[in-house]
């Protein structure tokens, strides 16, 4: 159960528009300002805003005046922890790919709600509670967008009271993807 709370604080963690992307995209830049800016098409604030984030996460380091390659240019590199989030970003974007269904960690809790449906939960409140802090609100946006798509589907349990039940659905190709990345973070945990 803890394994399984774990791999979904790490699907989280993966989530936001720039999360994915500036991990990918960190060791080809070498860490650099600029180049980041220049490779993923972000303004200069935005780009400080996310890094900043990063870095009070404990995801990165900004590195001194003397151990950058130029003392004016700033630099980051990522910590051990950053490592294993990239890591996890490379699976995360493999699992996308698979899926076919764009980039879903663009939006928060898109990829956790999977993960949970996949642990078995399947009732509104076991998701809500397995992907804690989520607000009702946001749960009940997330999984109506994934009926839309056809990635859920739902179905009402009419005793011992009537409730809803979410699965992933068999037809819709997502159960092996989202399955093997379960497996993918589980193996970084």
């Amino acid at each position: 159960m803890n394994e399984q709370k774990t791999v979904l604080q790490l699907a989280q963690a993966l989530s936001g528009q720039w999360t994915v992307p500036l991990l990918l995209a960190m060791a080809p830049c070498r860490g650099r300002f600029s180049p980041l800016q220049k490779t993923l098409g972000i303004t200069p604030a935005r780009l400080s805003d996310n890094l900043w984030r990063l870095e009070a996460n404990g995801l990165l380091v900004r590195l001194s005046a003397q151990e950058r390659r130029h003392p004016a240019l700033p630099e980051y590199v990522l910590t051990e922890e950053g490592e294993r989030l990239r890591e996890a970003a490379l699976v995360l974007q493999a699992t996308e790919q698979r899926l076919g269904l764009g980039r879903l960690s663009a939006q928060a809790w898109n990829m956790p709600l999977l993960l949970a449906l996949h642990c078995g939960r399947e009732r509104f409140q076991q998701i809500g509670k397995a992907l804690d802090p989520v607000t009702p609100r946001m749960l009940s946006a997330r999984l109506e967008s994934f009926q839309q798509l056809g990635t859920i589907q739902r179905e009402l349990e009419a005793e011992p009271r009537p409730t809803f039940l979410y699965h992933l659905q068999a037809q819709a190709q997502a159960r092996a993807p989202v399955g093997q990345f379960a497996d993918g973070l589980e193996s970084l945990v």
